[in-house]
């Protein structure tokens, strides 16, 4: 069992947890993942380390309320235990020689970005933050990116907090102006990632994007987070799981990535709408 040891409410809607989990926090680096159950009977569902206290032992995990399993989880409070917390999973995020990079986050994407700009930032690299979000009521992480990017821009869809407009405006100014980066790492919507993608191809810059489908398991065997590669003329089958989550972004087949990602949108949508009744005691 793992207890909460800390619980902070971001937003309506995204909460951040500090776990004690003392191999992980001793083990993970940025990029990398845990896999956790809430209860015996639970789901297992894949979360970003946002970050880690080796010294406490904790994990930092930043989770959206969207469904039943990320629903119990936010209604858990500190010194509660969490069943099962594994980790760390995945290959971490290669940071290695970057002395100028753009980081891209949209939404709780932003939450999987802040570690690999804080790490960039202590390596003495020149980090330049872009994060976006629907409005100023989703907003999150601000304050931890503003001290860990010498520039951060910040936008809204609706334009009630900083810029308006979606995170590509500032990226697609900044590479016309000639800025120059090492490399331009987005983590966010599918869709947010594909544009992003879009927008550095033409000015030649290496592009790494977060790929975080569905997982069961998190060691390659279910075949859940199948991604496919375009590698020149061949096309290559990955999994994000062992493979990722880190990919190079011009590879990455978005289109079918987004398909696949709206196979159980119908399911989710009811599992939604069951967890919803249930929290306000209606008999499902």
């Amino acid at each position: 069992m793992y207890q909460i040891l800390e619980k902070t409410e971001l937003n309506s809607s995204v909460v951040r947890m500090e776990v004690a989990a003392p191999r992980i926090a001793a083990k993970a680096k940025p990029g990398q993942f845990i896999i956790l159950r809430v209860d015996e009977e639970g789901e297992r569902i894949p979360l970003t380390v946002a970050g880690t206290d080796p010294e406490r032992g904790a994990v930092t995990i930043i989770f959206q309320t969207v469904g039943s399993t990320t629903a119990k989880l936010g209604r858990m409070q500190e010194g509660d235990s969490i069943r099962d917390f594994v980790g760390p999973l995945g290959e971490p995020t290669e940071l290695e020689g970057l002395r100028r990079v753009c980081i891209v986050g949209g939404g709780v994407g932003c939450a999987i970005a802040l570690p690999l700009a804080r790490a960039l930032h202590d390596a003495g690299a020149e980090v330049t933050g872009i994060i976006g979000f629907r409005s100023r009521e989703q907003l999150i992480l601000e304050k931890d990116f503003s001290a860990c990017c010498q520039e951060l821009t910040v936008m809204t869809d609706d334009g009630s907090h900083g810029e308006k407009g979606n995170v590509t405006v500032p990226l697609k100014r900044m590479l016309e102006q000639g800025r120059s980066f090492d490399s331009v790492i987005a983590i966010g919507p599918l869709v947010m990632m594909k544009f992003v993608a879009l927008t550095c191809r033409p000015y030649g810059v290496p592009c790494t994007v977060s790929m975080n489908p569905i997982m069961i398991d998190g060691t390659g065997m279910c075949g859940c987070c199948r991604l496919t590669l375009h590698r020149g003329d061949e096309t290559l089958t990955k999994f994000a799981c062992v493979d990722g989550p880190d990919f190079n972004a011009y590879e990455v087949d978005f289109d079918e990535a987004m398909s696949r990602s709206r196979m159980y949108g119908e399911f989710e949508r009811k599992v939604r709408e069951d967890t919803c009744r249930l929290f306000r005691g209606v008999e499902t």
